[in-house]
């Protein structure tokens, strides 16, 4: 096996050689009316916005959330898992819908990569979904400049709305990572160029827009998020909201076609809908719920996923994404594989295709600790063991005996080298669990807790903190969203994706460590409040060797160096 796989194919060759069908074909095989979809393109579509409201009496499928523990430089594999798992659900005469993000340019073009799946488990067309895809992401960025254009320009104006311009939280945002853009100072050049201050960039997925459009349930409810939006205060400390700018309603005109959910397919002709793409380290991390939902009407099971591991897109679709839609997983797939757990357990990435138990011993505590997360929120799970060419036979018995030990079910996935059949066993360890366990599901706080109740959960119930601090700036604004009547919103933490901590150095599972609540930012329209731990960046920086230095075209129109 490890020589197939070390002869594959690239993810970029697999998919230009793939038989992707007409997206037509996708739309007959669930059943959809021609009204019920917009061909975008050959292999494409935007799903109908009435479409939803057409499947409102249909029961729900159900819903298995994949998640991991926490990311290194070795890989994970969650959204290649969770590709692998629809395909092999389907051969299992189950009709499943998978549910995934849009992925950023910015880690396209920088470290991370794409999100659509790897190997013989991706999402098709890859080269439009990893790159501009049908938009939406762009669209986000135009609505929300388009409120940082109308935000400056009525204070030039005149300044109706007494708005302070060093109290403006609104930022600027490109779906690209640009650290030169965090802090800038915009109108210098006189009175024609409008009033001087600081201002920044964030990376569009970061907008609260795109928080927005995700949890939005239709276009009635989006234009009432947008219209809720706190772009800033007034001199007098008053919160000022786009409904008084009123923008609201081109705003809501820039988005009405992003809103739709887009379908597309897998390798081996899954539909697929993607669409939305927060990161769960500086936003909520999930995929629409209008997408979640009809994918849960439209199939058996629905395959979805949050970003990076338990402690961060696990947390935030169960605490907040399941309170704004009307579902809640009825089980949760959580990956690892034995190169991260030796990371995790002190490796370092030159040397993990040594063999090295010791240190499994080490890092398996890191799974353990999102494990027991998974159980407070009283969710049945599997573990899937994501095998990787260099793992060795002891390491990986090694990992299966811990888990079953424990009465863990645990599946050895080889979905990046066999597709679909390489899932096999983790999907019917998944049917089994969502048949023979009844999920008891619980929050982990209530709307009624204090903010600090509800972050100091969180905290040490998800991540194991001993304690919580708040810096003076952080105490200041706590005092102001309870007097605005903020208090009662849900808690999305910014938090690094590295470690349970807010330190990424901190591997493992550390113990004894405070998390440091340095400031807040509030998502009124989202319909949350943003805390900010650590130094969690808004603006992502581009690494010393980006990818997009690999990537080229080639004299047929084909990309070349996209993964």
């Amino acid at each position: 096996m490890n020589g197939r796989r070390t002869l594959m194919k690239k993810d970029i060759e697999i998919a230009q050689q793939a038989n992707i069908k007409p997206i037509e074909e996708i739309t007959h095989q669930l059943k959809l009316d021609h009204e019920d979809f917009e061909p975008y393109g050959r292999y494409k579509a935007k799903l109908s916005d009435s479409l939803l409201h057409k499947l409102s009496e249909r029961k729900n499928g159900k819903v298995v959330l994949v998640t991991a523990i926490n990311p290194t430089p070795a890989g994970e594999g969650k959204s290649t898992v969770t590709v692998g798992l629809g395909q092999a659900m389907n051969k299992l005469n189950k009709k499943a819908v998978i549910a995934l993000r849009e992925p950023s340019l910015g880690p396209t073009m920088g470290l991370k990569g794409g999100a659509a799946g790897g190997g013989y488990s991706q999402v098709l067309p890859m080269e439009d979904i990893n790159l501009h895809f049908t938009g939406d992401i762009h669209a986000i960025t135009s609505a929300n400049n388009a409120l940082s254009a109308f935000i400056d320009n009525h204070i030039h104006r005149g300044n109706e709305l007494n708005i302070d311009p060093r109290k403006i939280g609104w930022k600027r945002v490109l779906d690209l990572n640009d650290r030169a853009l965090r802090e800038i100072v915009i109108g210098l050049g006189g009175p024609l160029k409008g009033v001087p201050r600081e201002d920044g960039f964030n990376i569009s997925v970061a907008s609260e827009i795109m928080a927005i459009l995700c949890l939005a349930s239709d276009l009635k409810d989006l234009k009432k998020r947008l219209a809720r939006i706190v772009f800033g205060y007034t001199y007098e400390d008053q919160p000022v909201t786009v409904e008084q700018l009123g923008m609201e309603g081109a705003l809501t005109l820039l988005l009405k076609e992003a809103l739709k959910p887009n379908l597309v397919q897998t390798i081996e002709n899954t539909p697929a809908i993607v669409h939305g793409g927060p990161f769960a380290n500086i936003a909520h991390g999930c995929n629409s719920v209008m997408a979640t939902t009809i994918a849960s009407k439209l199939g058996d099971y629905v395959i979805t996923e949050a970003g990076f591991g338990a402690d961060l897109g696990a947390e935030k679709f169960l605490n907040i994404k399941t309170r704004a839609g009307d579902f809640t997983p009825d089980a949760v797939v959580l990956v690892a594989t034995a190169r991260a757990l030796k990371m995790h357990g002190g490796v370092s990435k030159d040397e993990l295709a040594q063999e090295n138990v010791c240190a499994l011993q080490e890092g398996i505590t890191n799974l353990e600790k999102h494990m027991e997360t998974i159980q407070s929120f009283g969710l049945p799970f599997v573990v899937a063991l994501n095998r990787f060419p260099t793992d060795t036979e002891e390491e990986l018995a090694y990992i299966e005996k811990w888990c079953k030990d424990r009465n863990v079910r645990v599946a050895l996935t080889e979905v990046h080298s066999k597709g679909g059949t390489g899932g096999l066993e983790l999907a019917q360890a998944v049917i089994d669990t969502v048949e023979k366990e009844a999920s008891s599901f619980t929050y982990t706080y209530d709307l009624e807790d204090t903010i600090e109740q509800k972050i100091s959960k969180i905290a040490k119930k998800v991540y194991g903190a001993k304690e919580v601090e708040f810096s003076s700036q952080a105490k200041k604004q706590i005092e102001l969203y309870n007097q605005l009547g903020w208090a009662n919103l849900p808690i999305c933490m910014a938090k690094t994706q590295y470690s349970l901590s807010d330190d990424p150095t901190l591997i493992g599972r550390p113990s004894d460590f405070t998390i440091t609540i340095r400031e807040f930012s509030p998502s009124i329209g989202a319909g949350f409040i943003v805390a900010l731990t650590g130094d969690v960046m808004t603006m992502p920086g581009l690494p010393k060797e980006p990818a997009a230095l690999h990537m080229d075209i080639d004299s047929t129109g084909k990309a070349v160096g996209l993964f």
